[in-house]
């Protein structure tokens, strides 16, 4: 890259994108009832994963203080487990879990990712705020707060993931988790405008991390927790920017120096529309499988073609996958799987399972199933293939599709039903089908970490959106304390 020298030390004016951020955190109001309601399932189901999360000793050898000793009283709670600590590392706690089976809401656009991976960085930072001001006798944040940062971050993060493709460059998408954690928790602290635009310019100014660690070859569970890392430094961006730290308003812009020129190819980063509640009205729930979003459908097509082949699993000749460009592209993968975090990333391992056993399930994607021939055995028969219209409505604004099929032939020239899925039980196109669904999960999460009485007690609050919308932030964290 050739060097340009800059010889005014004229500071520019701000970058579009900085101030279309500000604008958005800081005098946009959320107006969608049905944005706080879909919020409020999504705070049910982005704990839930965390409960769930929390049986797995590969995600609680990183949960608590950062050194021992280090825990906070007054802190911050990280539900589910006896841990108060400094809200950042409860940020990255609480990320590293609702992340660790990818089980928590998905977008799918240009980009990918988890919008509820912020909910690190804004409940800590809640639950902290709202513990100080009840020691000063002032009053503490309720959940409604909690919930309109919700709907904020989602839409940062979302609605940039509309046009700008981070993972082409080979940069991860919890750079945005970082952005978008950073701009909201910089308004629950009360930053004005001005501060809201410093902190997304340190973010952006952070760069992003490498994709390295989410692909074949080397697929492993650093992609569990660098959601949880993302948020929590969102946060400590926002705090650092509350001390009066200047911003820098050519972060993205700046020639030779800047986010677009090192890291975008010179391309501009925009927004594709105004920032609303657009995101959290459409998100994707992960409600049946914990497994890469892609592969939600082929999933659940293999579940529906089950009793057709389970018990003819020996005459199977070949499986055929019809998947999205980025399901190929992201999801197709050969050879051998060496853990988990590998195997819920693998099209073919998530479609064998439920041809195979009938469920899929995050014990799954452990040593002792993939150790079963009969799926190395089936992976070794697939074909994946893409089909170009669901790669078209995979990308239509209208539709947000995320189809895949699935069909089975078998030796004798037979073959299984084609079975086709184009939106998954999570899509907002299924919601009166799914929100049932998302509310078992949650009981089922609760009864995995608490006594029935304090189960339900968490129920009722949850259950009820004037009364969580009302409750202390405090109070809501104190219920899930273990």
């Amino acid at each position: 890259m050739t060097e340009v020298k800059v010889r005014s030390a004229e500071r520019p004016e701000p970058d579009a994108l900085l101030r279309q951020l500000a604008d958005y955190v800081t005098s946009t109001p959320i107006q969608s009832d049905e944005a706080y309601s879909t919020a409020r399932y999504c705070l049910m189901d982005t704990l839930a994963c965390g409960m769930l999360a929390l049986e797995y000793p590969a995600c609680t050898k990183l949960l608590g203080p950062v050194v021992p000793g280090a825990d906070m009283t007054g802190g911050a709670r990280v539900p589910g487990t006896p841990w108060q600590l400094d809200p950042i590392q409860a940020a990255f706690n609480i990320g590293a879990m609702v992340r660790w089976l990818d089980f928590n809401d998905t977008w799918l656009a240009a980009e990918w990712g988890h919008p509820s991976d912020n909910l690190g960085a804004i409940l800590a930072l809640a639950d902290w705020q709202a513990r100080r001001a009840v020691a000063e006798g002032r009053e503490p944040p309720v959940m409604r707060d909690v919930l309109t940062a919700m709907i904020r971050a989602h839409e940062i993060q979302g609605v940039i993931a509309l046009e700008n493709s981070f993972n082409r460059v080979g940069l991860d998408h919890v750079l945005l988790v970082r952005l978008a954690s950073a701009c909201v928790s910089s308004g629950l602290l009360g930053g004005d405008h001005e501060d809201v635009m410093t902190v997304a310019s340190h973010a952006l100014l952070d760069g992003g991390a490498l994709r390295a660690y989410r692909h074949a070859p080397q697929a492993g569970p650093r992609k569990s927790w660098a959601a949880g890392d993302a948020s929590s430094r969102g946060l400590r961006l926002a705090l650092i920017t509350q001390t009066g730290e200047i911003g820098y308003p050519a972060a993205l812009s700046a020639p030779t120096w800047g986010f677009e020129d090192v890291l975008f190819k010179g391309e501009t980063v925009n927004l594709a529309q105004p920032l609303g509640s657009y995101v959290m009205e459409n998100v994707l729930f992960k409600i049946s499988f914990p497994a890469e979003f892609h592969a939600q459908t082929a999933a659940e097509a293999a579940m529906t073609l089950h009793p057709q082949v389970a018990h003819r699993l020996d005459e199977i000749d070949r499986i055929v996958i019809e998947t999205q460009e980025a399901g190929v592209r992201i999801i197709d993968k050969t050879g051998a799987l060496g853990n988990p975090a590998d195997r819920d990333h693998c099209i073919q391992y998530m479609t064998a399972i439920p041809l195979i056993f009938g469920r899929l399930t995050a014990a799954d994607y452990e040593d002792d199933v993939a150790a079963d021939p009969r799926i190395d055995r089936l992976r070794d028969c697939m074909e994946v293939r893409e089909n170009e219209q669901f790669s078209r409505d995979y990308m239509d604004p209208d539709k947000r599709a995320i189809g895949n099929a699935v069909q089975v032939f078998f030796k004798d020239g037979s073959q299984a039903d084609r079975v086709a899925v184009d939106y998954p039980i999570g899509h907002r196109r299924r919601r009166d089908e799914g929100i049932p669904e998302l509310v078992s999960k949650f009981e089922r999460a609760l009864a995995t970490r608490f006594a029935p009485r304090q189960a339900q007690r968490i129920e009722a609050a949850c259950g009820d959106q004037n009364r969580l919308e009302a409750m202390p932030v405090n109070e809501f964290m104190d219920l899930w304390a273990q």
